[in-house]
């Protein structure tokens, strides 16, 4: 929902030269209403349009649950219910994905949100492999199994809510949630991050992200706060100790951390491929 605006920076800054296209590494989505073979070309050809761009460099497909196609990415039934479309392809998709590399639109594809047993079965069939796995992961959701799995098979990770989401409460309504269905957590006041960054004079979200990098985490934390965003980029410059990063990683609780579920999409949980 935010690609036209962000075409419109993009156009402004590679025209003023700050910036090169090459030196940008740009990502974006295939949607839930677009899970469907015969809707891949259209919706990258559309992000590309609103992006004003050539290519993407990596596309992936958002989530392996497919909505009913239309206008509004989140449609619901008189019940507040998403409308599911129940024919969802992984297989059909992904040789549509695999076109859009062939055709120079996308430089690398890839999942989001996809389970071992998804991604195993596109791996089976698949002609290019995805080369990436974006997934909710954060110091109580550490992905420990998936993330082995995909170390490997090749697969890199990026971790989206690699804070623990704070502001993901006040938004759940929006997508017709429930706040209560989800864990009351906040890996930023966790005693232990927070003894941890008093030692680094670091802030938690800089330790939290930094725990995530040593192991091989790509990170994308988000923030309106020009200083925080600032702060998300300097850590680089201190490392955790082995013991540190046991102690982290001793905070996992798996899927009991897990903030984003089918919950998240009242009625997601009714389609055969809810990846949870």
């Amino acid at each position: 929902m935010n690609e036209a605006a962000i075409g419109k920076s993009l156009k402004k800054i590679f025209e003023n030269g700050k910036v090169k296209r090459e030196e940008m590494f740009i990502v974006t989505k295939l949607p839930n209403i677009a899970n469907d073979a015969k809707y891949v070309e259209d919706y990258i050809k559309r992000s590309l349009s609103a992006l004003q761009l050539d290519y993407i460099d990596l596309y992936l497909i958002h989530h392996p649950v497919g909505f009913v196609n239309g206008e509004d990415l989140m449609p619901k039934d008189e019940n507040g219910k998403v409308k599911l479309d129940m024919s969802t392809d992984h297989i059909a998709i992904w040789k549509k994905m695999e076109e859009q590399v062939d055709a120079g639109r996308a430089k690398a594809i890839g999942l989001s949100n996809f389970n071992i047993k998804q991604i195993e079965r596109i791996i089976g069939s698949a002609r290019i492999k995805p080369a990436n796995l974006q997934i909710e992961a954060h110091l109580y959701c550490q992905q420990k199994e998936l993330h082995e799995f995909c170390k490997k098979n090749g697969i890199t990770v990026c971790a989206y809510s690699p804070l623990g989401s704070p502001n993901l409460m006040p938004m759940l309504p929006m997508f017709g949630g429930d706040p209560s269905s989800i864990p009351q957590l906040n890996p930023l006041t966790d005693p232990v991050v927070l003894e941890i960054a008093k030692a680094h004079d670091k802030t938690s979200a800089q330790v939290l992200l930094r725990h995530l990098l040593q192991k091989n985490f790509a990170v994308i934390p988000k923030s309106s706060n020009p200083e925080r965003i600032k702060q998300n980029f300097q850590v680089f410059d201190f490392e955790l100790s082995e013991k540190e990063m046991g102690d982290l990683d001793a905070l996992d609780r798996a899927n009991d951390g897990r903030l984003f579920k089918s919950t998240l999409f009242s009625g997601a949980d009714k389609h055969p491929e809810c990846p949870y």
